[in-house]
């Protein structure tokens, strides 16, 4: 083996060394941010799960609610920080996220494109573009939140089903 090769393995093996301590660092860095990790939830909502954090914004499937809103969601799976974490059975009793409603989006347009082969001109092109809202967390509450008064929050499609319901009442 010459000596050029033996500096770069010297070399090589000195730099594994110093990463290791500073992974060492790195582990113990990130078992403080643990500790001192916010509370956090995971909601369900238009049959998807987001795990959501005070003051997130994220975009959900369309909700029946205006811009400016509070609305809450009351389907919590579970809840955590601070040491310790609720786990739900379907859902856990009391907790909800109550959300402010940014605006209303929509999605990409994802195309639909059937063509059958040796068939001239058999082919259905359309297009589809999803209906999204855009919230952002206001507040997490671990219990009282079926006594809180504010709207559960409603997919649009649900909603005329939901109001029918409310003018029964």
């Amino acid at each position: 083996m010459n000596n050029a090769r033996k500096g770069a393995l010297f070399e090589a093996r000195e730099k594994r060394k110093r990463l290791g301590s500073r992974q060492a660092d790195r582990r113990h860095r990130t078992r403080q941010s643990q500790k001192d990790e916010k509370m956090f939830a995971v909601i369900k909502t238009g049959g998807k799960q987001y795990k959501v954090a005070k003051d997130d914004v994220l975009v959900v499937e369309k909700l029946a609610a205006e811009a400016g809103e509070t609305i809450q969601f009351n389907d919590v799976l579970m809840l955590g920080g601070e040491g310790d974490v609720t786990v739900g059975a379907p859902f856990v009793e009391g907790a909800g996220v109550q959300v402010e409603v940014v605006g209303a989006t929509r999605g990409p347009k994802l195309i639909n494109l059937k063509r059958r082969r040796r068939k001239h001109s058999s082919r259905r092109k359309k297009g589809h573009r999803q209906d999204l809202t855009e919230v952002k967390v206001i507040d997490i509450l671990a219990s009282g939140a079926d006594a809180s008064g504010v709207k559960a929050a409603i997919g649009a499609g649900s909603a005329p089903a939901a109001a029918a319901v409310e003018a029964a009442e």
